[in-house]
Parts: structure tokens; C-alpha cells; sequence
């Protein structure tokens, strides 16, 4: 059957929204986008000493991952100043003899490791692409082997996240607001030396010492969700280094940069509504979803109620209330449509008090990736000064997305949608922000893949980047869930081929092979999703691929 997508898909309540943002954000000094300054000098090319990795048995060879570490300046400005460790890894391309060069993953979040990403995700590439690239991934300043940055320490975010709840009282905005300046001060802190150079305009140069320092002319680049920002910066700056480029999960540049309120209106009603169609499912499918009796949404709100008056001890001794639950299904939505049945399977759980895997509260691991998500996201955005816009704007997101959006805009310095409350108040010197065009003239094409129910990165982000950049191309994946790399047979195909082979897809492409929702008798990759771990998916038998041409907008 034909899939036609006449036009990309829009909610006017957002974009009604993000129009008035846009404008009282102008109104009131949005951030500067002229011209990136030209670095003094070129830094010197870091020197890579391979050997075997952290951990790895020296008498099993057998992964044929190997590791380094690549010095690179903290402050482009002193490029021969002081530098900072980078952790990078590689598997050498398994044909040798027909190479084609790198190829290097970015995970995200920011927050999340390279050097595990491309180990994780290293088996789910098609073998053209391991037989043809050596696959290279690293740990970006600030996260994990590279330098973790710490603002809050375990103690203070265990407090603030099992004191949350999904209802805030009438106190929640103060609190949030004071959480915030809290935070972004314990930030200039504790990582004072490193904060103001995390963010993605001295990420995007590592990239390149990294391009020059493994001896290539141009490198190709896959990166996911933020990684698609990292990526966007990185051809901006060096747009005759690029072979060939997948975004995935595309950022929308400008607004994330330089609108930030606007950008975080999205990002909230994108989430919203991908619950919202979830308990619709339910509603129309009460066997299958388990949860609700066919009231889904007055049971979601009645559980979180619930948990908030009566937590779930859970066998840390840590409390999980509706704010857990929240939290949980901010990240668990992310999987798309295949694994809803099991959403619905915990929340039935969860309303038992029995154990869920949406009640279970963030742990050290994640208040290590929450700390790097918050602070390389204040780094590189700018949100007009004045505490009335910031709360007049904070309550207006989160009442424009009642499901989940009071426990996420109204809670502790957490994930992507309330930075507000902390980057609003932020102390700390920006010299590691990008301020240049995203045209990326002179590049080679650039792939742009978008899915139109995605919770994280709206489908219009998507849309946006490939018009934004000169050589842009969007691929649509029509389906739930956060990104599209192997996540569909037809997506994975045409973006598979492109790397390998810099054919692009057919302007307009649709693919439509999502996974129906899975059956509780088979479970899949995606349960219990982790945001401190990201991998690209293994891609599993689905529909008959479906892809079509469509016009777009």
C-alpha cells in the first residue's frame, strides 16, 4: 500500500507557541549569530599511541577495538596552550584491501560515551560498512573518560530527584528557578576549568585534530539526536572535510542555539503528544496495552497522584513516585511503537507497587550524564536574561504539555526539556559556543534523516536542517519513536548506501516499515531504556520495506 505524506506533519499549538517565543525572544535580545572568529593558529595534531583498551583481557584480541588518547587544547584561543585529554577508539576496516576511510559515531545526549557507542553499536553495522570504514568513536570533553564534568554531586541530585513529584505545589516554579541558579553555580564550582570550553564550537575542532591526527583527508560521520548538532557544527566549520554526513534525530540549529525558549516549547509538546498517542492505543487496544481499562489517561494521572502520596520503596531504600514514573517514560517513549505493549505492562505494575522498570530513580550513572547534558547545553545556548520571562515561559511549557510536562519543566536540573531554570541563570563564559551559518557551503550532501512522531527532536527540526543546509537531503521515517537508523530495513537500506556508496536517497523518500507493537511473548532491545547507554539498535526482521516518494511541504 502507498504511503503518501502530502505534508510534513505540524501542530499548530506548537508552532503558535514558538512563533510568539521567537518573537518576544527578538524583542528582548536573542543571541547573537554573527560570524565565528578564525582561531590564532593552527593547534598542533595530537599524536595517537595505540594500544589495547581499558579493561580489555590483553590475551583475547578477539573485539579488535584498540585505544588512545588524543591531547587537544582546553581553549581554541591558546592553541598551543594547555590541553586536555580526549579517549578515542577504532576497529580497523575488516577488507583492508578496499578501505574507503572512517567512519566516526556520535552518540549524543551530550552526555553519553563515544568510546562505548561505537563499541555497542559496532556488531548491529551492516558489514559493507565495517568491511569498508574504520569505525571510530571518542569521548567528547566533558563526559566520562575525558574529563567527567561534576556540578551536582550523587548526594545533592539524590535528594532533589526523590523529593520531586509528579504534581508540584504551588511552590514548584520557585523551587525549579532556585534548583537551577543552585546547579549552574555548582557548575562554576566544581568544573570551573572546564565548563566554559564543553561546548559543540571546541567539539567541533577536536573532531578535526581527530580527522588529522588518523591521517584522513575527509571523514564520514553518522551522529544521533545531539550528535546531529555535532555534526551540523562540524561541516559548518570544516564543509570540504566532509565525505558523507547522517544526521539522525536532526536538530533544528538556530532555534537550539539562539531561541532557546522556542526550541524548548517543541521539544515539550513533541513529548506530549507521542504519550499522548501511547494511552490512545491503549484506549482503543485495552487487551493488548493491559493498562487502564480503557481509560488510560484518567489512570495515568490517578497513578501518578498515587505515587506521590505513597512512593515505592524501592530496594535502593530510594523512594520512586509519580516524578520516577515521569522521568521513566520520558526516556522508555523513545522506542517507538514495538515495545508500547511493555509500557503498558509496567505501568500495571507500577500501579501495584510491584517492579517496574519505570520505577526505578535515576542513578549515579545518570547524574553523571544528566550533569554533561545540562552543562555543554548551557555552553552553547543563550536564553534571554530576566527571571520573569524565564517563569512566565517555564509555566507556560509545562502547562502545554499536562501528561508529562509539570514533573519535567518544574523538577530538578535534569534532560533537554528544563534546561531553562539552570542555562537561564548560567555564570560561566561561552567561548566554546558555535556562532557561525549552519549553511555548510562547499559541503558534500548532507543526509538528514527525521521521524514524524519523534518525542525528542520534533519531525520538523528535521525538515528544517535539510532546508537549512546547502547540500542537505531529508530521509522520513513515518513512525513513533526517537531516531531512524536500523530502527527501519528501508531507512538503514537508503542511508546504508549513501555511506558506502555517497548514492543518496530520491528526493521526497518515505519509509514506512515501522514495527508493530511486540507481543509480550518476545522481548526487545528496546526495554528498559538506560539514558546514561545509547547504541545504534540491531536491526530485527519487520514489515516488507516500504518506501515511497512523496512530496514534501
Amino acid at each position: 500500500m502507498q504511503t503518501r505524506l502530502a505534508d510534513a506533519p505540524r501542530n499548530r499549538a506548537v508552532w503558535g507557541i514558538s512563533l510568539v517565543l521567537i518573537a518576544v525572544t527578538a524583542l528582548l535580545g536573542g543571541a547573537p549569530g554573527g560570524a565565528a572568529a578564525a582561531a590564532p593558529a593552527d593547534p598542533p595534531v595530537p599524536v595517537l599511541s595505540w594500544g589495547p583498551c581499558e579493561g580489555a583481557d590483553p590475551g583475547d584480541p578477539g573485539d579488535g577495538f584498540e585505544c588512545a588518547t588524543a591531547l587537544v587544547p582546553l581553549d581554541y584561543r591558546k592553541p598551543t596552550g594547555r590541553t586536555i585529554p580526549l579517549a578515542v577508539t577504532r576497529r580497523p576496516a575488516a577488507d583492508r584491501a578496499h578501505r574507503t576511510g572512517v567512519l566516526v559515531l556520535h552518540p549524543g545526549g551530550p552526555g553519553n560515551s563515544g568510546v562505548d557507542f561505537a563499541r555497542d553499536s559496532y556488531d548491529a553495522l551492516p558489514a559493507s560498512l565495517r568491511d569498508a570504514f574504520d569505525v571510530v568513536g571518542y569521548d567528547m570533553r566533558g563526559v566520562k573518560r575525558s574529563g567527567q564534568v561534576e556540578c551536582w554531586n550523587d548526594t545533592e541530585y539524590s535528594a532533589a530527584v526523590d523529593a520531586a513529584r509528579s504534581v508540584p505545589g504551588p511552590g514548584a516554579l520557585r523551587t525549579a528557578l532556585r534548583q537551577g541558579l543552585d546547579f549552574a553555580n555548582a557548575c562554576g564550582q566544581r568544573s570551573a576549568d572546564l565548563v566554559p570550553f564543553i561546548g559543540t564550537g571546541s567539539n567541533a575542532q577536536d573532531i578535526d585534530l581527530l580527522r588529522r591526527a588518523l591521517g584522513e583527508e575527509k571523514l564520514s560521520f553518522y551522529g544521533r539526536s545531539f550528535g546531529s548538532y555535532v555534526g551540523t557544527v562540524y561541516a559548518a566549520r570544516f564543509p570540504r572535510r566532509v565525505r558523507a554526513m547522517v544526521l539522525d534525530g536532526a536538530y533544528d540549529p538556530r532555534r537550539y542555539a539562539d531561541v532557546p525558549y522556542a526550541y524548548d516549547a517543541g521539544q515539550f509538546v513533541a513529548l506530549d503528544a507521542a504519550v499522548g498517542r501511547f494511552l490512545d492505543w491503549c484506549a482503543q487496544n485495552a487487551a493488548a496495552c493491559g493498562f487502564g481499562e480503557g481509560r488510560p489517561r484518567q489512570a495515568f494521572e490517578e497513578l501518578k497522584r498515587s505515587l506521590d502520596a505513597d512512593p515505592v520503596i524501592t530496594a535502593s531504600g530510594r523512594p520512586a513516585t509519580g516524578y520516577t514514573l515521569a522521568y521513566r517514560l520520558m526516556f522508555n517513549i523513545n522506542s517507538g511503537r514495538e515495545i508500547w505493549p511493555y509500557l503498558g505492562e509496567a505501568l500495571r505494575a507500577a500501579r501495584a507497587h510491584q517492579g517496574s522498570f519505570l520505577l526505578s530513580p535515576p542513578s549515579p550513572a545518570s547524574f553523571d550524564f544528566l550533569n554533561v547534558n545540562m552543562a555543554v547545553e548551557c555552553a552553547d545556548r543563550v536564553y534571554p536574561a530576566g527571571r520573569l520571562l524565564l517563569g512566565t515561559l517555564v509555566s507556560a511549557h509545562a502547562a502545554a504539555a499536562p501528561l508529562l510536562g509539570p514533573p519535567i519543566g518544574l523538577g530538578p536540573p535534569t534532560y533537554d526539556h528544563n534546561h531553562a531554570p539552570t542555562c537561564a541563570q548560567w555564570p560561566a563564559e561561552r567561548p566554546s559556543r558555535y556562532e557561525g551559518s549552519y549553511r555548510a557551503a562547499g559541503s558534500a550532501p548532507i543526509l538528514v534523516l527525521g521521524t514524524t512522531g519523534d518525542p525528542d527532536t520534533p519531525y520538523q527540526d528535521a525538515v528544517t536542517l535539510a532546508g537549512t543546509l546547502d547540500n542537505g537531503r531529508l530521509l522520513t521515517f513515518s513512525a513513533e519513536g526517537h531516531t531512524a537508523y536500523n530502527r527501519s530495513a528501508c531507512v538503514s537500506a537508503l542511508a546504508t548506501d549513501y555511506l558506502a556508496t555517497l548514492a543518496l536517497p530520491a528526493r521526497g523518500t518515505v519509509c514506512a516499515d515501522e514495527a508493530p507493537p511486540e507481543p509480550l511473548a518476545r522481548r526487545t532491545t528496546g526495554i528498559g531504556v538506560d539514558e546514561t547507554r545509547d547504541v545504534i539498535p540491531a536491526l530485527r526482521p519487520a514489515a516488507p520495506v516500504a518506501a515511497r516518494t512523496a512530496k514534501l511541504g
